[in-house]
């Protein structure tokens, strides 16, 4: 309902906007003989010391929308949001302003060799750490030129380089939250793992990324599941941390939710029981439909022979991208909440708004609200909703703007033609080419 009240203010402002020159929700001087007869309301002057960007539509992240609209910039934040009058440093035409969007599950360091396959083969020469560290800032210079200003990479420790690099100025790349790897519970005791989260902590992780115990199929499975991601789970909140959890099947997902977790990743074999106890529990769920296995089948011949990917592995993702689309769309449903989150791997970096395209093409959900997936709500999701998401005062200028109407196209969203983060404009190597 949201969705629609937005899109019809939009095209409502939009309306006006053609009557009057101005955006409709510009403050009118209601009590002059002029206003009353239908004369275009007076604009405050768009602000001369600031950096100011006017686009044709402009997208809150919030569900709000407006028509004309123009974000004036004040060092790394928001300072206004509204129509003004006079000329702006950024005139981008007819185009939609949208916060920078946010992927909350990426591999960011996962790429091919310099051979051009996956994964460290015998018959090829090592790859050397400057082959690496140049593939790794190239994943995400590609993510930022997509338009996504914010990622949560779960998780190599060699994220927390990237991360402290990108925020100190010295790499381009999106604002980089990351888990710095990964627990498996294997047979592990409780304050084992208690230990694990506390020692990612302390190297420095801004989230705890666990994998369910696998094969829960008996009484004792589950109570060792409910005990261990109780552990993992309990230590992370009190630490102030949020906690991932990849789980594919309905066990895995209510064993997570049971044990307080944050997030569940994946979920593919989750049934209608495992969805509504996430929505009951308010646990985030970020199923990933759109791109991730898709890649690594339109790029088989660079993944084949790879440990995890044999032939049979393939075959079973062929088989499994069928039950994605109706997967999310009984979590919509439920009701799940579920921010943005495209699991990019090698290959699949600077693709990452065809998780959103997805959503709305094939998942059903109403572009609005896919867009305020990637935005506000990923935002919240990660703990930041009140910093990032949304382009309102005092939040930072992070922004994008793309060609057209992506309420009318989704597809826009795969074709960025501007990226501002943080008040600062990076420039595009390939704008508005389709990714």
């Amino acid at each position: 309902m949201r969705a629609a009240r937005s899109r019809s203010a939009l095209v409502l402002a939009t309306a006006l906007a053609g009557l009057t020159g101005v955006a409709a929700c510009a403050p009118a001087s209601s009590g002059t003989v002029a206003s009353r007869v239908g004369a275009a309301p007076t604009l405050p002057p768009c602000a001369a010391d600031a950096v100011t960007i006017r686009g044709a539509r402009l997208l809150d992240g919030r569900g709000g929308a407006l028509a004309n609209a123009v974000v004036t910039v004040r060092g790394e934040t928001i300072a206004a949001v509204g129509p003004c009058a006079g000329g702006v440093t950024h005139d981008l035409g007819d185009v939609t302003l949208v916060p920078g969007l946010i992927d909350v599950h990426v591999h960011i360091d996962w790429r091919f060799q310099p051979d051009g396959r996956f994964g460290r083969r015998p018959d090829a020469a090592p790859e050397s750490l400057a082959a690496a560290e140049a593939a790794i800032l190239q994943n995400a210079r590609l993510t930022l030129e997509a338009g996504f200003t914010t990622v949560q990479s779960l998780g190599n420790p060699l994220d927390l380089r990237l991360r402290d690099a990108i925020a100190a100025g010295r790499a381009p790349g999106p604002r980089l939250l990351t888990s710095a790897g990964q627990i498996r519970p294997g047979d592990r005791s409780p304050e084992e793992l208690r230990t694990l989260v506390r020692t990612y902590r302390e190297r420095g992780a801004d989230a705890i990324k666990a994998s369910a115990p696998g094969e829960i199929s008996s009484d004792r499975a589950r109570r060792t599941a409910a005990i261990q991601l109780a552990a993992i789970c309990g230590e992370a909140r009190a630490l102030g941390l949020r906690s991932l959890i990849h789980a594919q099947d309905r066990e895995g997902v209510l064993a997570a939710v049971g044990a307080g977790c944050t997030q569940i990743e994946h979920g593919t074999f989750a049934d209608d029981e495992a969805l509504r106890a996430m929505a009951e529990g308010g646990v985030y769920f970020d199923p990933n439909i759109g791109l991730v296995l898709q890649n690594y089948l339109e790029r088989r011949a660079q993944f084949l022979g790879a440990p995890g990917y044999s032939a049979e592995d393939l075959a079973a993702m062929e088989l499994t991208i069928p039950l994605l689309a109706p997967l999310f769309r009984r979590a919509l449903r439920a009701g799940v909440r579920m921010p943005l989150g495209s699991d990019a791997v090698a290959g699949a970096h600077g693709q990452n708004a065809r998780e959103i395209v997805a959503r709305v093409r094939t998942g059903g959900q109403p572009a609005m609200d896919a867009i305020i997936s990637a935005t506000s709500l990923a935002a919240e999701s990660l703990g930041l909703g009140d910093s990032i998401g949304t382009l309102a005062p005092g939040f930072a200028a992070d922004l994008i703007a793309v060609p057209g109407d992506p309420l009318l196209d989704i597809r826009a969203l795969q074709r960025v033609t501007f990226v501002m983060k943080g008040g600062q404009v990076y420039p595009l190597t390939s704008p508005g080419r389709a990714r």
